[in-house]
């Protein structure tokens, strides 16, 4: 670990821990902006040229946030149009190869960089504000027919599928399974004292008006019938497959499963096997 991070961890154990003497609310409120924070910032990235070819579009969210995008639109278009939803500490760009052979199969494409990340305005993302913003980004551009989501991406798709009966295809790519992992290991990463930790998970019972197994893609997939497509690599050390076995074990009939091996939870988006997976199942 770098020093300057391991300073900046110092800093919150003592912060969370101090100001937890005083007022566990506020040490909570504090602790869940950190847990929503991307680490990465907004670091500057090469443009990929195919982004050059896309149109600017934008779109204002709940709390005034600007999230901003590109579309394509094929000469031939069947009128259909597939979102992509990249992960946490993540950005669109990552998802370059995926936006030719959807062209070529003559799907519209938007992608967005998510609040907090990217081009896009704010500092902070939480699973049910980029669940909202898919919703919101529908009811301004029209029906989607298809969203592709990696990991926080596919756990806040999967959340607003629910809303959405008129989606045709879903396509989890190594999806965040549930926040308790997450919560956890945040948790344990800066010494969150257990009173903390439990108003942490008030506040966000608080925010979801739901019980925390709200934030659970294998129940969201029970409640929807639109056929899935989910990715997940056996080796994912972030989002372990301990954690899809039980929903693989459902057998659900609209939900398939494509299963690696060996590439981890970023490299899975990346392989050339699994984007034929994915724009074959999104085409058929």
């Amino acid at each position: 670990m770098k020093l300057i991070k391991k300073i900046a961890l110092g800093y919150y154990m003592t912060h969370f821990r101090s100001l937890g003497l005083f007022s566990s609310t506020k040490a909570a409120a504090s602790a869940f902006q950190l847990f929503c924070q991307p680490p990465s910032g907004k670091p500057k990235i090469t443009k990929p040229a195919i982004f050059e070819r896309g149109e600017h579009i934008s779109c204002v969210i709940d709390g005034g946030i600007m999230l901003r995008g590109w579309r394509w639109m094929p000469e031939n278009s069947s009128g259909n149009t597939v979102l992509i939803l990249h992960g946490f500490d993540s950005y669109s760009y990552k998802f370059e190869k995926y936006i030719r052979p959807l062209l070529r199969e003559g799907f519209n494409i938007m992608a967005f960089d998510g609040p907090g990340h990217g081009t896009s305005d704010g500092k902070t993302i939480n699973s049910l504000q980029y669940k909202n913003a898919i919703l919101t980004i529908e009811k301004k551009f029209g029906q989607l027919f298809g969203i592709i989501g990696h990991s926080m991406g596919g756990l806040a798709a999967s959340l607003a599928s629910e809303h959405m009966p008129s989606l045709r295809k879903l396509v989890l790519i190594a999806p965040a399974v549930e926040i308790n992992r997450a919560i956890n290991h945040f948790s344990k990463k800066v010494a969150l004292p257990a009173k903390v930790k439990d108003k942490m998970y008030q506040l966000i019972v608080s925010l979801a008006q739901n019980p925390v197994s709200y934030f659970d893609v294998g129940r969201a997939v029970q409640q929807i019938k639109t056929p899935t497509l989910w990715l997940h690599d056996e080796e994912d050390s972030i989002c372990p497959f301990e954690d899809v076995a039980p929903v693989v074990d459902l057998k659900l009939n609209h939900v398939n499963f494509f299963i690696t091996k060996g590439l981890g939870h970023s490299n899975i988006y990346r392989d050339p096997a699994s984007i034929k997976a994915v724009i074959a199942f999104i085409k058929n």
